[in-house]
């Protein structure tokens, strides 16, 4: 790490030796309004003569710094409307304040930029709250956005629901049907967060979120602590909530499909107050779902209203609520076993009794945002938020699968509660030293998260002698009846007898100067954080731990729309589990280095960012493959290193062409085993595909009598799998190869759209699994067949 260091800091005298020593130079400071005196936000002004160019903030304004003496004409322009052009005089160490008008009212400016955001699959800037104070462009990391128009044109309604065909390399195993999204990227599963906040309080969760709440989703690859709270070497998801917007609309939609899909929601965006400074937003959702399998059902509702008050010119409050109701059937019930291999039943098998009592889960949070800006070059935020998630129900799990198949089904207690307070302040600024531009970001992350689960109670509903038959199933009252649980202890009480619970508390304390050479060209980041934390895992007493984390990162623009960039990060993530000899759990430690090239094409139109990484990660705890249907051990594994290349493609290539398109390479493997694992060094990490392609297209017809009419349609083909993590020899069967392909049609006029989807088109018998020892058993869980989705919205 030092020798990291040091060349990079000899690189900045380097660079920086010429840069300060120029001269000559202004800053052209500005504000652009509309013919109706308003301020015209977003709109790009470009500094003829040069590769320059910047956008107006919220309030209308622009800066330009380090502009070499001399007069120039700026223009000013917005997609659908003529430019304006105005000449400024630029004098030596002097700053110069231009104002621009835009032939353009308030209104057709919101129109414009509603309109222009339609069906846009790249994103030019990340959200407030990942804190980045420049263009994804300029970010010396891979970071990829799922914008609103992918999640609508995918019919996507949950956040377990196709979401990752967004995302190079990005897969799901151990996915619990809809009741958690548990991704894998990078050889690893990556870290939940929403707004910001790390929201994983178990290794089970958090409840998949409703896309009724969802505007888009940030996906950061390779550590992000620098920026956000405790991650996972190998990244994280930011699912980034609705907010109000200023502008008076609203959208109804209605969703019908196969196995009983039947889904409404509303989303109303407003204001409270004439002044515009009270605004509000709600949205509201819900639906009735069952299964291709016979008693499943998943049925939500979702409220979300969001209140934001503009103090002052200055000072922003937002204050959102998040609702998340679910009622589902056992959620054990997605996994099929048997000895003969994978798919040796019928694809609609269940081992479900029905009459079991349902999964119900509420899940709340709160959260109150303040933003205030010190001045035009610096800006402070702070945020707090309070999460409480119970769920009261049962995962099904096989107490035994004989040799020919007939298994005896265990019905496990699963009650648990999760409360997090979180709270986080973080400054963003620029600043200049000399001719070097500096953006600053630093910060304090905190948090005080517990989990209780009571799962020390379990029934079986078969019996030796009376086992079930999948191939001949009898779903009547089971033989042993069924299970009466002793509930009369509290939660918290229940799950410490069983030691089944997590606390942990952390602090993070971090800063971040990106320095900018030669007109902010050349950006050389250093950074570093500082984590304290205390945790105890089920029932163990509490373990301290800290470190000081760096970050090194460096971005070079080739031209005006072509960066390359390098990037060495290190993580630093508390975990949870129990081991069998009480040994002492210590936190994930990983480094991540990765370079990359990103290009933004026709003036930004569609986008590619390519990229290779290698990623180190120490000390992960995985389950004991030895535990039985009520244990809960924990193993280490010892080091993993994962090696990759990653291309994501998105935009619009030609006019209403919309294309998401990537493709990764994924090759992880065990480095280091610790004593007593199942694991050997050079083995392959499971939970992964070595190659993942996925594409998604979407194309409308402009003009003719068929106007409106659009196709839409994609695959996702993963090749070379690897298992899950529960086999302790090698067996003859591994996980086929997967394809799936999609497709759908859509019919837009005025304020209508109406969407038609067919997913696994080729019906394909398609599934994720792994061999579990201590059963003798594979298991599996089955995709859906051949389903369709139709949906309803309206625009007002």
């Amino acid at each position: 790490m030092q020798r990291y260091t040091a060349l990079l800091l000899a690189g900045l005298f380097l660079l920086g030796g010429p840069v300060w020593a120029q001269q000559g130079t202004g800053t052209i400071k500005g504000h652009i309004t509309t013919n109706d005196d308003r301020s015209a936000a977003w709109v790009t002004v470009l500094l003829k003569g040069t590769k320059r160019t910047v956008s107006s903030d919220e309030q209308g304004n622009f800066i330009i710094k380090n502009v070499k003496a001399g007069t120039y004409q700026l223009e000013a322009s917005l997609i659908g409307y003529e430019s304006s052009t105005k000449e400024v005089t630029v004098e030596e160490n002097k700053t110069v304040t231009i104002s621009i008008p835009l032939s353009v009212s308030n209104r057709e400016l919101q129109e414009v930029i509603v309109r222009s955001s339609k069906g846009v699959y790249n994103a030019k800037q990340g959200s407030a709250s990942l804190r980045l104070n420049e263009p994804l462009l300029e970010a010396p990391q891979n970071i990829q956005v799922v914008t609103s128009a992918n999640l609508a044109d995918q019919q996507v309604i949950s956040m377990s629901d196709g979401v990752i065909r967004n995302i190079s390399g990005a897969v799901r195993l151990e996915h619990w049907g809809d009741m958690y999204t548990n991704i894998h990227m990078r050889g690893s599963q990556i870290q939940a967060f929403r707004n910001g906040f790390n929201v994983v309080s178990s290794f089970w969760g958090p409840l998949t979120e409703d896309m009724s709440i969802v505007d888009h989703i940030e996906f950061v690859k390779g550590p992000a602590g620098f920026m956000l709270a405790n991650g996972d070497p190998s990244g994280m998801y930011n699912v980034v909530t609705k907010k109000p917007t200023g502008q008076s609309k609203g959208e109804a939609s209605l969703t019908v499909g196969s196995y009983d899909l039947y889904r409404a929601a509303l989303d109303l965006d407003g204001k409270l107050s004439k002044d515009g400074k009270l605004l509000y937003r709600l949205n509201l959702a819900a639906q009735n779902k069952k299964s291709f399998r016979d008693f499943e059902y998943n049925n939500r509702y979702t409220f979300a209203p969001v209140i934001s008050y503009q103090v002052d010119e200055k000072t922003k409050i937002t204050a959102e609520y998040v609702l998340q109701n679910a009622r589902m059937s056992d959620v054990g019930s997605f996994y099929v076993f048997n000895p003969n291999g994978y798919a040796a039943l019928p694809r609609n098998t269940t081992f479900l009794q029905p009459g079991l009592e349902p999964t119900k889960i509420n899940d709340h949070s709160f959260s109150v945002n303040v933003q205030h800006d010190l001045n035009e070059d610096w800006k402070l935020t702070a945020q707090a938020a309070y999460y409480n998630y119970q769920q009261k129900g049962t995962s099904m799990w096989p107490g035994a699968v004989n040799p020919d198949g007939k298994v005896i089904r265990s019905v496990g207690l699963w009650d648990a509660k999760s409360e997090m307070t979180l709270a986080q302040v973080f400054v963003n600024g620029k600043l200049q030293t000399g001719s070097v531009q500096h953006r600053i970001l630093g910060g304090l992350d905190m948090g005080n998260k517990q989990y209780f689960a009571d799962w020390s109670q379990s029934h079986a509903l078969d019996s030796v002698g009376a086992e079930f038959d999948p191939l001949n199933p009898n779903y009547g009252t089971p033989v042993n009846g069924f299970p009466v649980w002793d509930r009369s202890l509290s939660l918290e009480a229940r799950s410490r007898n069983a030691g089944g619970d997590i606390n942990q508390r952390y602090t993070g304390i971090y800063v971040s100067d990106e320095l900018g050479f030669f007109d902010n060209t050349v950006r050389l980041t250093l950074a570093g954080r500082y984590t304290y934390v205390s945790q105890s895992n089920f029932g163990g007493a509490a373990e301290e731990a800290k470190r000081v984390t760096p970050r090194i990162g460096l971005s070079v623009n080739l031209d005006r729309n072509t960066t390359v960039y390098g990037l060495y990060d290190e993580a630093f993530l508390p975990q949870a589990g129990h081991t069998r000899d009480n040994s002492k759990i210590r936190p994930i430690t990983g480094g991540n280095i990765e370079f990359g090239i990103k290009r933004d094409w026709f003036n930004g139109r569609w986008n590619t960012t390519a990229s290779i990484y290698r990623i180190i990660k120490n000390n992960e705890l995985t389950a004991d493959p030895t535990n039985g249907s009520n244990e809960n051990y924990s193993v280490v594994i010892g080091q993993k290193k994962a090696e990759g290349f990653e291309l994501d493609i998105r935009g619009t290539l030609i006019k209403n062409l919309n294309i998401v398109a990537n493709y990764a390479y994924t090759d992880g493997k065990f480095t280091e085993v610790a004593p007593g694992t199942i694991y050997k060094v050079g083995q392959v990490v499971p939970g992964f595909s070595r190659h993942t392609v996925n594409s998604w297209v979407n194309y409308k017809l402009s003009n003719g009598p068929l106007k409106g009419l659009g196709i839409s349609g994609g695959f996702t083909w993963l090749l070379d799998r690897a298992t899950a993590e529960w086999s302790e020899k090698p067996f003859s069967q591994d996980l086929p190869d997967y394809f799936k392909l999609d497709a759908g049609l859509f019919y837009e006029k005025d304020r209508i759209k109406l969407s038609l989807n067919v997913f696994n088109v080729l019906d394909k018998y398609l599934y994720t699994g792994s061999y579990y020892d201590w059963l003798s058993a594979f298991y599996w869980q089955a995709e859906a067949p051949r389903t369709v989705r139709f949906g309803i919205n309206y625009k007002f």
